[in-house]
């Protein structure tokens, strides 16, 4: 979903110091420049249609969504991240999305970056008639060639009794592989980013609209600062399979966020 996942609210860097009673206590306080051992970061948006893996999850109306991550300089992080959705698009989920993972991300080799973790989706207001959290494990790699990032993910929900069979009840397991590519341009605060998804499994674009368990979802679009902390970005998302309208059709989705 993350992410969905996958920014929030305010943004505070936390770091050791210490207040000396003595001229020896403030030789052992670190220097200010000395690196954060604590890092906490957040995002606030707003956008005009909530789409997870191609797919709404806002009934094609606009979302509010937000999230907090608090890094350690070790690479561990942990994060939640937050969005309004729709009955239209998801009964009996309610109408908020939230998502809680944790995992490490750092050099695994000159040039490339890998981030592992694992992702909890819940749904605070869902319907108590059926199960709806889930959880699902992440790995991914990156690298930066120039003004070129690359990165290949996996994410991989094994079966779960809220994952389920449409047709017979039993439990679904579900993979998706992606593939993410953003250029910046030189001198411009603009980045332009693809993106193509394919799942296999009951997350699968149409798997509720025609029993597919296979599908693809893709974007391509732009991003750029607008002032200080705010950013704007404009894909235009697709998937393959059935178009419903409002819910697996093609859009463009305008996303408004401010970063602290």
């Amino acid at each position: 979903m993350s992410t969905s996942v996958r920014g929030a609210i305010a943004a505070t860097l936390l770091a050791g110091t210490a207040l000396a009673a003595t001229p020896a206590l403030a030789q052992d306080a670190a220097p200010a420049d000395a690196p954060k051992e604590i890092t906490i970061t957040g995002s606030v948006a707003l956008t005009s249609d909530y789409r997870f893996r191609g797919v709404s999850q806002s009934g094609g109306d606009l979302a509010i969504q937000g999230g907090i991550t608090v890094s350690h300089s070790s690479g561990f992080y942990v994060a939640m991240w937050s969005s309004s959705i729709s009955e239209n698009s998801l009964p009996g989920y309610g109408s908020q999305e939230l998502d809680v993972f944790g995992g490490w991300t750092g050099e695994v080799t000159p040039g490339l970056t890998a981030d592992v973790g694992l992702l909890y989706y819940i749904y605070p207001s869902g319907t108590n008639l059926f199960k709806t959290d889930f959880f699902e494990p992440y790995a991914s790699i990156s690298g930066q060639v120039g003004p070129a990032k690359l990165k290949l993910g996996a994410n991989y929900a094994w079966k779960q009794k809220s994952l389920v069979n449409a047709f017979d009840g039993s439990s679904e397991d579900n993979i998706y592989v992606y593939t993410n590519l953003d250029i910046a341009i030189p001198n411009t605060p603009v980045t332009l980013s693809g993106h193509v998804g394919y799942t296999d499994g009951v997350l699968a674009p149409c798997y509720y609209c025609n029993g597919d368990k296979t599908g693809w979802d893709w974007s391509i679009g732009a991003s750029g600062t607008i002032y200080g902390p705010l950013s704007l970005s404009v894909s235009y998302v697709g998937v393959s399979n059935l178009s419903v309208d409002s819910f697996t059709d093609d859009t463009v989705v305008a996303t408004l966020t401010a970063a602290f």
